[in-house]
């Protein structure tokens, strides 16, 4: 009976780490799925979940809205680009081993990456006019669309699903890593897909695909997290790793965009 038990016990814990897996890799399934247990430090909800991550999306707006505004008084801003696409990545390499840190960690790399968008978004919409606004439109209208699928069951994430979009989401970095080794080594990335043809368009489309999807990943991980009872402060880390795809899914649409004018 007891290794009847044991077995059981070890099958539930292999299919909650499965219900866990997503393409975010803030969000992993080691992560969750270590602490899902843990008590004493109040329960993780959706609902404080959403509340952090609307504070995180508006703590961004704040800085970049500095740089946009720096970029247009003819300003340079390069230094607030890398300041924030470097530091942004340290606290969130912090966040990822740290994640009883998050209520102090996501809010400043919020801050951070709000510099990278502002500054991405100006220089854009001086080449592109009205690009940041369309990209911007499109990505929360993109969020709260898939979220509404989501609730609805419309969209069920099963097995499959997040396979198919991990493994997705891992062909997408290997592209993007060999493109930055060609651009470092040899002077120019992979061709076509970072230019205005077909074939860079429909791989811009394609990202966005995959970044959209790991959205509806992120929805999946939190959920079974705050059924889990995962801990109060597990809140801020659901909401920093949604905002890792949602600046991601801004970027690639940007580029999307970019590509679009480009080849009219």
């Amino acid at each position: 009976m007891s290794s009847f038990s044991g077995k059981s016990d070890a099958r539930q814990r292999q299919e909650r780490d499965r219900s866990y897996r997503t393409g975010n890799p803030v969000l992993s399934e080691r992560r969750f799925s270590s602490i899902a247990t843990t008590t004493g430090e109040g329960a993780m909800t959706l609902n404080g979940t959403a509340n952090k991550t609307g504070i995180l999306l508006l703590l961004a707006l704040a800085p970049a809205l500095f740089v946009w505004n720096r970029f247009f008084t003819g300003e340079s801003v390069s230094g607030f680009v890398t300041l924030g696409a470097l530091g942004g990545f340290a606290v969130a390499i912090v966040t990822t081993f740290k994640p009883e840190w998050a209520a102090v960690t996501a809010p400043i790399y919020a801050l951070l990456e709000g510099l990278v968008i502002g500054g991405l978004s100006a220089i854009m919409d001086a080449v592109y006019p009205g690009i940041a606004l369309q990209a911007g439109g499109l990505t929360f209208g993109i969020l709260f669309s898939l979220l509404a699928l989501y609730k609805a069951r419309v969209i069920k994430v099963t097995e499959t699903f997040r396979t198919a979009v991990f493994a997705a989401t891992g062909g997408v970095a290997l592209i993007y890593m060999i493109s930055w080794i060609f651009r470092m080594f040899v002077g120019y990335p992979i061709p076509y897909i970072h230019e205005g043809g077909i074939i860079g368009i429909i791989f811009s489309l394609v990202v966005v695909g995959i970044a959209s999807m790991n959205l509806v990943l992120d929805f999946d991980f939190i959920e079974t997290a705050a059924n889990e009872g995962a801990p109060k402060y597990m809140e801020w880390y659901g909401a920093f790793g949604l905002m890792v795809t949602l600046i991601w899914l801004y970027i690639e649409i940007l580029r999307l965009l970019s590509k679009l004018r480009n080849n009219d």
